[in-house]
């Protein structure tokens, strides 16, 4: 065997308990992260459809701030800005945090654009026989809007497992 590979498959197996563990924490992170942050994304969607402008204005503001920064900034921030106000969490919460806010921003756009392709005649049709607008919304919107958004989301929880391993950046 060359020399070089010997060395490699020596540290390797030395090394393995810990690889094996870092892939555990990763896969646990982005399992964690892929829930809450689809949870968190249907309640600033929601929010998003409000008929306020302030509540619309602000939705529209929080995704386009944590779609636009880089989420290692969001976990540099967390990590080392809320301890300077006292306030001290674990790495792994800051991940779960930091990811959740990246996250739900994403899912809440894809939503949303999931939502403004939808053809409006339907929930007029469904307001003629006789729904009103929390039936029409839970049983005509959302089940469509989120079965257009299944390839997007999908796509977000393999961005989840890929960025997850950014973590061992705030270890």
């Amino acid at each position: 065997m060359i020399a070089g590979w010997s060395l490699f498959f020596n540290d390797l197996t030395e090394q393995l308990p810990l690889v094996v563990d870092g892939i555990k924490e990763t896969c646990k992170l982005a399992l964690i992260v892929s829930i809450t942050g689809f949870l968190w994304g249907i309640i600033i969607f929601f929010l998003s459809l409000s008929h306020r402008p302030v509540v619309k204005a602000i939705t529209r503001l929080y995704m386009d701030f944590f779609i636009g920064t880089p989420l290692i900034l969001i976990l540099f921030v967390i990590y080392y800005g809320l301890p300077q106000s006292g306030i001290h969490l674990s790495s792994f919460t800051v991940a779960v945090t930091g990811f959740t806010l990246n996250v739900g921003a994403y899912n809440a756009a894809y939503m949303t654009t999931a939502y403004n392709a939808l053809n409006k005649y339907e929930t007029e049709a469904a307001v003629v026989q006789g729904l009103n607008k929390r039936q029409v919304f839970l049983w005509i919107i959302l089940p469509q809007v989120l079965l257009s958004s299944i390839p997007a989301l999908t796509n977000q929880v393999i961005n989840n497992l890929k960025d997850s391993t950014i973590v061992f950046l705030i270890q």
